[in-house]
């Protein structure tokens, strides 16, 4: 294993009387500054000329901006947005994805105290009836809206309400710049705290629509401390990254652009995505940026495993100076996670520490680390620094409950949702289910056990484990399918619709399901029926978020003909049976 500084596994456990179990770490949560924009100014301090933020432009070349030109255009900014008199009341709205602009305009907006939210490009661009962008536009009110290429949004900006509403593209974007910063931004500046609200980051809305997470400053400096804390390694020498993950989200958005800036790093932008045609544009960024550590999706490291097969140049840059893999989101295939090990040790002799853990936007997003012992696929690691886990028991399961200075104090303009989502101590309410990895030691961390709001019963009254059972059922299946439904509330048995995958038959799942049932323990851990989708989930329809991951009611609700069918006595043609008497029947 390549040599890295990272914590080991270490916690503190109060078990109360009423099933109740506390956790946290034993080591102290370090100092941290009281605004992100400390950082940028010490930076653009002591290492004016290295690369913060690099981006390719129309001519293939990277475009840098060094921290102390990122300082001075930021506060030319800040300017610029003072005299509009835009504020916490006058926000701003950012509708498209990561660029040098976005980036220069967060942080004038953050000297300035101005609020601002970065929304997803795709309710601009991915539908046609703007629903969700409307529901987000009268919620925020914005008084400013940068969308980089004005043709490409002109469709959304004409359906929403623009009176008094200034439009910024990319052409205009130098009218921000050409103020130049006076006592103004320095008193503006001043006038910052850690309570502070930074930004609103909508929710991708995978169990309803997005709602608005309330983001401070204090919650994105003491979080990156936490992170820096359990990633020791990277202290030890600024990190350079290479991602795509986008800022209106906060795994790409505040934990990894907060990473870059926080430790004086260089985050080179990837403009390509984990898909069939976006990869393409990863694998050449890769192939020139070699990265200290990579943060990425269960897809985009799948996707990076295939390519890596037969790219030779891909697999020496990757791993020349990458310290860490870690994975977020959803769970990480253990054939993936072995093959990339194996590509590791071909490509430079040694293994390379994977990591994970578990957070969420309210949780600015750390909350849980695996450590320096590493991990496997579903493990999700123990507390960081300063971070307070509670088990609350929740039927059979547990609840995870966090506190902290990271966590978020409530929801933008919500404040039943506020009330609803913390307990009587002060704990969020995360909604996921955990469990101990090996109840005899406690020290082996946590495995994720499912989301609360997505388990049902059966007519038996038995309790389908959705979450664990959907990620086995994806492991299983493999790359037949993208993703699957999990059908079955109040009904006999379980059915399943399907996502394909490239080339996927009715007869391979049929085969895959039956060796699947075989393994069945019962009748909530197999699925009897299912369906391929024709027609793809909807982001138009409410079926699927920005980020692709898939709101299962909805498609249930939405695609309730399809799902009577699986049921039915004589079922149609394309309802794949496993075949009689494979399986458990209770």
């Amino acid at each position: 294993m390549r040599a890295v500084r990272v914590i080991g596994a270490a916690a503190e456990f109060e078990d109360r009387p009423d099933g109740t179990i506390l956790v946290r770490s034993p080591r102290a949560l370090p100092p941290y500054p009281d605004k992100m924009t400390e950082r940028l100014d010490h930076w653009a301090s002591v290492a004016p000329g290295r690369t913060f933020l690099a981006r390719r432009g129309a001519d293939g070349e990277w475009i840098r901006l060094s921290y102390a030109e990122t300082q001075r255009r930021a506060r030319a900014i800040a300017q610029s947005l003072i005299s509009r008199g835009l504020s916490y009341e006058r926000p701003i709205a950012i509708l498209s994805g990561n660029s040098l602009e976005h980036g220069l305009l967060a942080l004038g907006a953050m000297y300035a105290g101005v609020l601002y939210a970065p929304i997803a490009p795709a309710y601009s661009l991915a539908v046609q009836q703007f629903d969700t962008l409307r529901h987000l536009w009268e919620s925020f009110r914005p008084a400013l809206v940068f969308a980089d290429d004005r043709a490409r949004f002109e469709g959304a900006l004409r359906a929403m309400p623009l009176d008094g509403v200034e439009v910024v593209d990319s052409e205009s974007f130098a009218g921000l710049e050409s103020a130049e910063a006076t006592a103004e931004v320095d008193a503006a500046h001043a006038r910052v705290t850690p309570e502070t609200v930074v930004k609103i980051l909508f929710t991708s809305g995978s169990t309803g629509r997005p709602k608005g997470v309330i983001t401070t400053q204090r919650m994105l400096c003491s979080n990156q401390e936490m992170i820096r804390a359990s990633m020791q390694f990277l202290a030890d020498e600024p990190p350079v990254l290479c991602d795509w993950l986008p800022w209106n989200h906060t795994f790409g958005g505040s934990h990894n652009f907060g990473i870059a800036l926080y430790n004086g790093g260089s985050l080179y932008i990837d403009d390509g995505r984990p898909t069939a045609q976006g990869f393409d544009e990863s694998a050449r960024n890769l192939r020139e940026i070699a990265t200290s550590a990579y943060f990425n999706v269960p897809k985009g490291f799948e996707m990076l495993v295939q390519r890596m097969r037969r790219d030779e140049t891909l697999r020496r840059t990757f791993f020349n100076k990458v310290q860490v893999l870690f994975y977020a989101a959803a769970g990480l295939s253990q054939h993936i996670w072995d093959e990339l090990q194996e590509l590791a040790v071909a490509a430079c002799g040694e293994k390379i520490l994977m990591m994970t853990g578990l957070g969420a936007t309210e949780s600015a997003p750390a909350a849980l680390f695996t450590g320096i012992e590493g991990a496997a696929s579903g493990l999700i690691g123990l507390p960081l620094p300063g971070v307070e886990l509670k088990l609350a028991p929740i039927g059979e399961k547990m609840e995870a409950r966090l506190r902290g200075p990271s966590i978020t104090p409530g929801f933008w303009r919500d404040e039943g949702l506020t009330h609803a989502s913390f307990d009587e101590e002060g704990f969020y309410r995360m909604g996921d289910a955990v469990k101990f990895a090996d109840p005899h030691d406690r020290l082996c961390g946590f495995r994720f056990d499912g989301r609360l709001n997505e388990d049902f019963k059966l007519s038996t009254g038995t309790w389908v484990s959705a979450g664990p059972l959907r990620m086995k059922l994806l492991a299983h299946l493999g790359s037949l399918v993208q993703d699957v439904v999990l059908v079955g509330p109040d009904r006999d048995y379980l059915t399943a619709m399907i996502v394909p995958g490239a080339g996927a038959s009715a007869a391979d799942v049929r085969a895959a399901l039956n060796a699947l049932a075989r393994s069945a323990t019962g009748s909530s851990t197999q699925v009897r029926r299912a369906v391929i989708l024709r027609e793809a989930p909807s982001i138009e329809a409410g079926e699927m978020t920005d980020k692709g991951s898939l709101n299962q009611r909805a498609i249930r609700e939405n695609r309730s003909a399809l799902a009577a069918a699986l049921y039915a006595d004589i079922p149609p043609a394309d309802v794949i049976c496993v075949d009689e008497g494979i399986g458990a029947t209770i």
